[in-house]
């Protein structure tokens, strides 16, 4: 029932790789399924805002966030701005016409949860995604910043793990359509290999992890989860065996040195330092030349993949790195 920590931004971490994987999968089956059957599944807007406890979090939080982003109203009676922040949460729970659902959890019948979120104050809203928890904001917020905290997510949560919401139907009866069951949805044509690769992550087998996403991409070269995952694999491949003070105080002795710099960025961003490993590589672009300048453009670039196009990170690097290059 613990929510497992995790940030759009995409720092690595194999328990969300595995996660966005099989709830991406699950969720584009789901959807596959339901089309198959004519459609169905539809709920009402009455069931885009629920309340949520400690026995049900589980199923109606963390089971529903592998289909739609569920956002979290930490709140109480007492709670003057809850009063405030609450009623906007749910009028755009519905005007956003399922692409969230909110789950609003009482702290005060709910005090397990409010520690395991580690929330000192309320209003807290966070967000479930894919069974990953992320914070969105505390305290009192304007609905402009509501609403563009939600955009954010809702696009992250499609692009990142294919999740595109609820359908919803005004004539639907309150209380309609559950998650469709894992068993009931046909497996896809690369899971087999996919999966190979997840268990290669949790055994500590990189090597074995790489050439089962190898595998997936010689069959379908596009593949999002495949590529997400061969990325990541690779970087934790790299840095493995590595002494952390070693690498670092050589780049900081060498910072001339382009692969010096390369295996630093590597261990920058497995530790989660993203700008770090971004700077680090676009100031080693912008001191060197030919191949030693192509070898931390190319790094640099791989890196992105891993941290996702849509971090606004990501963004800005690629706007440093083209000043750099031109």
């Amino acid at each position: 029932m613990q929510p497992r920590n995790m940030s759009m931004s995409g720092v690595v971490d194999l328990a969300a790789v595995k996660a966005a994987q099989e709830a991406k999968a699950k969720a584009e089956q789901a959807r596959a399924e339901a089309a198959r059957q004519g459609g169905g599944g539809a709920v009402s807007p009455a069931d885009l805002v629920i309340d949520v406890d400690e026995a049900g979090f589980e199923r109606d939080v963390l089971q529903r966030s592998t289909e739609v982003p569920v956002v979290i109203d930490f709140w109480a009676e007492w709670c003057e701005p809850c009063k405030q922040l609450s009623p906007v949460l749910e009028r755009l729970a519905v005007e956003y016409d399922g692409r969230f659902l909110l789950a609003k959890i009482d702290v005060d019948a709910n005090q397990m949860l409010m520690q395991q979120f580690g929330i000192q104050g309320i209003p807290a809203v966070f967000a479930v995604v894919a069974g990953q928890a992320l914070p969105l904001f505390q305290g009192a917020a304007g609905e402009a910043q509501i609403r563009q905290t939600l955009d954010q997510l809702v696009q992250v949560a499609e692009q990142r793990f294919g999740l595109t919401g609820l359908t919803v139907d005004p004539e639907a009866e309150p209380g309609g359509a559950a998650p469709a069951a894992a068993s009931e949805v046909p497996a896809g044509p690369y899971d087999a290999l996919l999966e190979a690769a997840v268990q290669a992550l949790d055994s500590g087998d990189l090597g074995g992890a790489v050439q089962a996403y190898k595998n997936v991409l010689a069959e379908d070269p596009g593949n999002p989860e495949a590529k997400l995952g061969l990325a990541q694999a690779e970087l934790l491949q790299r840095v493995q065996g590595l002494d952390p003070q070693r690498v670092r105080a050589e780049a900081a002795e060498k910072p001339g040195d382009a692969q010096a710099q390369i295996t630093a960025a590597d261990l920058d961003l497995v530790g989660g330092h993203v700008e770090d490993a971004f700077g680090r590589l676009i100031e080693t672009v912008r001191r060197t030349a030919g191949d030693e300048r192509e070898s931390a453009r190319v790094r640099l670039l791989e890196l992105f993949e891993v941290v996702g196009a849509d971090d606004p990170r990501v963004v800005a690097a690629r706007r440093a790195l083209a000043r750099a290059l031109f």
